[in-house]
């Protein structure tokens, strides 16, 4: 399968096609940052495709699926670079899997992680409001009127994972960083009460609601990812991790958000879609980002 659709813009290049096929394209070791968040197993239906991840019928499929592009994600990464991978653990129905509880989605993944090479590096969590969550899905366990029925089938709320995984190596290009660029009270700041900041093991101050499609204001008449990744997480990862004008790669481009934050903050972005609406929707928000990241700044 060769690229459907491509936009070749200002330091970014975006791919309309497969990108367990399309990433055999690029060269060992080209690559300084990935980023990006995976489909949930078989959680979500993006796509009517058989190519579409999205689609596996059972966790096992996902995987053996999943496992061609580990290993090229592997393969193009520079050495003693990172990965980042945005996930939950997934809820299980009594329709779908026979009972209900808690999958290990991320501790899976890690495994898949480890099994092509990658070290498992770091991890953070990301709380996430569990009565928003209540209301989106209305989760037996999170339902009040459960707590009067039987407690014993209540839960707490799921939270984000951003796992991070490192390529073994000596890294050939060092991401260095000094007190200005990156001050001591934004790496620790320890006066914080919920102790907002990066290295924090939690990530309590992530709105879930500051995504691409909500900062572009888009309408109802436009299509929207299910779960775009919020901005500012990208935005902390890409400073931690990479040097202006590092290529930071993404084989979920969805709507572009992972290529559209690295623009605006001096890097470049590549990354692979299946699905053109999608692509289409990604390509008009890399283009803003290419216009804003072009102003002149005071």
């Amino acid at each position: 399968m060769d690229c459907i659709n491509k936009y070749i813009g200002n330091g970014c290049a975006l791919y309309n096609g497969d990108s367990v096929e399309l990433i055999k394209a690029f060269p060992d070791e080209s690559m300084h940052f990935e980023i990006y968040s995976p489909p949930f197993s078989s959680l979500y239906t993006y796509s009517n495709s058989d190519r579409d991840l999205g689609n596996s019928k059972t966790d096992e499929q996902f995987f053996e699926h999943f496992h061609f592009l580990t290993t090229e994600l592997f393969r193009i990464l520079k050495p003693g670079r990172m990965m980042a991978v945005h996930c939950m653990n997934l809820p299980t129905s009594k329709e779908r899997d026979g009972f209900i509880g808690i999958k290990d989605f991320r501790g899976e993944l890690i495994r898949e992680f480890q099994s092509v090479g990658f070290i498992y590096h770091a991890e953070v969590c990301i709380w996430k409001n569990p009565v928003t969550a209540m209301q989106r899905t209305k989760a037996l366990g999170l339902l009040h009127k459960q707590i009067k029925k039987d407690s014993c089938m209540s839960r707490m709320g799921i939270p984000d994972y951003v796992v991070i995984m490192r390529k073994p190596g000596d890294n050939p290009e060092r991401v260095t960083h000094t007190n200005d660029t990156y001050p001591v009270s934004e790496w620790q700041n320890v006066a914080s009460p919920i102790w907002e900041y990066d290295h924090s093991p939690v990530w309590w101050d992530i709105n879930q609601s500051d995504t691409l499609n909500v900062r572009m204001a888009r309408d109802g008449r436009d299509e929207r990812h299910i779960c775009p990744l919020q901005l500012p997480v990208i935005e902390r990862l890409v400073k931690l991790y990479t040097n202006p004008n590092d290529i930071v790669f993404t084989p979920f481009l969805g709507i572009g958000s992972e290529v559209y934050q690295s623009i605006l903050m001096g890097r470049r972005g590549i990354g692979i879609e299946l699905k053109k609406s999608y692509f289409d929707c990604a390509v008009e928000n890399v283009k803003n980002a290419e216009i804003e990241a072009s102003q002149p700044t005071l």
